[in-house]
């Protein structure tokens, strides 16, 4: 017999940890990640799908009251199906017109279905799902909101003829750009979320995030960072610009040597002041790459409406496609 276990509390997680089938959520994700509710279809105590669902603080989009479906996991289409049709229920319950998935709060943390996988492997940090959880949303009437794609850069040589007169630019305003510092890892962070928070407020689906947990998410990359990809732009002292990068350490876990570098975020501050900097720190990111013996960049997880996507199209090609989906849960 099927039956839907309702999760309110970590206490209540623990408790089914034991349990067959698909892994519960950890606990420790659950009390960082609040969601609103948290599902379990269990059959035979075995879990066999389970998800959790946020109606509170979600992104704004359109007039539509937003209600999100994180945390996805199902053994088959039958139990996906059971597992959708009760969390759109839920959702309607608490007046969302439309559901979007699959993401696990916000934008800020996991989110999106790989749709085509190319030929490249998964690298590292990026998310991967089972190919046939794509089906278990279209089979439901869920419909793409959006595209994403990751890009790879295989020609380090290759400058943007545009960058000379960026830099010169930059120069002139008294932009200086360096290296991130280890040694004061926190408190250059703290500054990369005051931007983050400045710069990326009017992306799609942008909502704030909490300081402890930014910090933290980066805090548990530190280990594989190597400073001279990091870079930071600053003007009279202010971080206007900067660039997240990190080596591809999931070559090293297949064996091979690490060869690529990925560009996981880049930010300047909005403004005709410090246009094209963004492209700037890729540019230079890229040369820094070549140097350090790099043959490949991969320009990770944007969106096809991005500037982020339009400068990754000087320099590379697309190796991956990924999805976001929507329903509408009013006629």
């Amino acid at each position: 017999m099927n039956r839907f276990i309702s999760i309110a509390t970590s206490t209540q997680l623990e408790a089914i940890q034991s349990l067959q089938g698909l892994p519960a959520l950890p606990p420790k994700i659950f009390a960082q990640h609040k969601p609103d509710a948290h599902w379990v279809l269990v059959q035979n105590e075995m879990i066999r799908a389970s998800c959790s669902l946020w109606w509170q603080k979600t992104p704004a989009y359109l007039d539509h009251q937003v209600g999100l479906i994180g945390h996805y996991q199902a053994e088959d289409n039958e139990f996906a199906a059971l597992l959708l049709n009760h969390a759109c229920q839920q959702l309607t319950e608490q007046n969302c017109t439309i559901v979007i998935a699959p993401m696990d709060g916000n934008t800020w943390r996991r989110y999106r279905f790989i749709i085509d996988r190319g030929s490249e492997p998964i690298f590292f940090l990026e998310p991967d799902n089972p190919d046939q959880w794509i089906n278990h949303f279209q089979d439901q009437e869920f419909t793409v909101l959006a595209n994403y794609q990751s890009s790879i850069n295989t020609d380090l040589t290759y400058v943007d003829p545009r960058m000379e007169k960026i830099a010169a630019r930059m120069h002139d305003l008294g932009v200086q750009i360096r290296s991130i510092d280890l040694e004061n890892f926190e408190t250059e962070l703290e500054r990369i979320y005051q931007l983050s928070s400045i710069s990326f407020r009017h992306n799609f689906l942008y909502t704030p995030i909490d300081r402890a947990e930014f910090i933290t998410q980066y805090l548990q990359v530190k280990p594989y960072v190597k400073p001279e990809l990091t870079l930071l732009a600053e003007h009279q002292h202010q971080l206007v610009g900067f660039l997240f990068a990190v080596p591809d350490i999931s070559q090293s876990q297949r064996g091979q040597t690490i060869d690529t570098a990925i560009i996981k975020t880049v930010a300047a501050l909005p403004g005709k002041t410090y246009a094209g900097l963004g492209s700037l720190l890729v540019s230079q990111a890229q040369t820094i790459a070549r140097q350090l013996g790099y043959q490949r960049v991969i320009h990770a997880l944007m969106h096809d409406a991005n500037n982020s996507c339009n400068l990754s199209r000087h320099y590379a090609h697309s190796i991956r496609r990924y999805v976001l989906f929507a329903k509408n849960l009013i006629s």
